[in-house]
């Protein structure tokens, strides 16, 4: 299931906590595809708390409690980690990242947490949701066999990588265009992971923000570039996206198609996808400035202008998913659609 999907049933799930409707999630996947970003991204979104427990690094008692007596009887200590309304809030997530990484006697731990949202005399608060995530048996993770109780406690979710997910995210992080284009021109390669391969480096969703990180840190030293960008996402992605970049020099100005100067359209393919990206970031930068919407009209007609007009539908949604509703009221994109004759575009309902 692509990660736009699985972020809107968790924001439903969520949102049902409160009303008693809530069912635990539990997502799945390889390293690297987004998991726990997914489950943060959340937390941000609503302002709520988020608890993040790292099975794999926790006792029983971690979960349980340590029992105490109290007069002739035992009680058992309520850990602090837990949901509490009064340190935490009324409502929040609980996240157990890596559960079935962890020992059988923890996750036993947690079976009451998950199905009663009890433990003992302790209770999650009705406004907290619970999710959980793991890797798969194959991806060579230290993994257990999730046994049948438990996952019978759980609604179950496996992510997939998407490439128009993550340049929709991307863009709205600031990513590099260079590297947008490039996934773009080679989208196989935002997730290529072969457990049978043992990789040390490869190319995932995770790694990918890695490499735009490299090409931040070291843009003044261009002759570590080729090494930083290898040690984020393997020897052949890194080598790739080198020469990618290194071919981008060719790009027409930018700056010129925004101000709606005439440019030239480039030839090769790889540089198509290339300035449909940094054009796509243009029009980020200056959403909330006045000369938007002459940007934007000025970046619908460069659209027009390309080759194989699927080019220009990619480009003009990659826009629409960046830009949202501003795209749509500008006189222009009427005209680019009507252009299309029989290709689909976007569709024009903003969420």
């Amino acid at each position: 299931m692509k990660p736009s999907a699985v972020a809107a049933i968790l924001d439903r799930e969520f949102s049902a906590a409160a009303g008693g409707l809530h069912t635990p999630v539990m997502l799945w996947g390889p390293p690297g595809v987004g998991k726990s970003d997914i489950v943060r991204a959340l937390s941000r979104r609503t302002n709520v708390g988020l608890i993040d427990l790292r099975l794999s690094q926790l006792e029983p008692t971690d979960l349980r409690g340590i029992p105490f007596r109290e007069g002739d009887r035992v009680e058992w200590s309520v850990p602090s980690m837990l949901p509490d309304v009064h340190r935490h809030g009324n409502r929040g997530i609980l996240f157990l990242d890596e559960i079935n990484a962890a020992a059988p006697t923890v996750t036993a731990a947690a079976y009451q947490l998950i199905l009663d949202r009890r433990l003992g005399d302790y209770a999650v608060p009705s406004g907290w949701a619970i999710f959980a995530a793991g890797n798969r048996q194959g991806d060579r993770g230290v993994t257990y066999a999730m046994p049948a109780p438990l996952a019978n406690r759980f609604t179950h979710y496996e992510l997939e990588p998407d490439v128009d997910d993550w340049v929709a995210w991307a863009h709205a992080n600031a990513v590099d265009p260079r590297v947008i284009a490039f996934l773009r021109f080679r989208p196989e390669l935002l997730f290529d992971f072969d457990p049978a391969r043992s990789p040390i480096a490869f190319p995932s969703p995770r790694t990918w923000e890695y490499a735009n990180r490299a090409l931040e840190k070291f843009a003044a030293m261009p002759e570590l570039v080729l090494d930083a960008l290898q040690a984020c996402v393997g020897r052949a992605a890194g080598a790739e996206l080198k020469a990618f970049i290194d071919h981008m020099e060719h790009l027409p100005d930018v700056d010129a198609i925004a101000r709606g100067e005439s440019q030239p359209m480039p030839v090769p393919v790889d540089l198509q996808y290339g300035v449909a990206a940094a054009l796509v970031r243009r029009a980020v930068r200056v959403a909330r400035a006045p000369e938007a919407n002459r940007v934007l009209a000025h970046i619908l007609a460069y659209a027009r202008r390309f080759p194989q007009r699927e080019m220009g539908v990619m480009l003009v949604t990659d826009l629409q998913r960046a830009i949202g509703r501003p795209l749509i009221d500008v006189p222009e994109f009427g005209e680019w659609a009507e252009s299309l004759g029989d290709l689909i575009v976007p569709d024009r309902t903003v969420h």
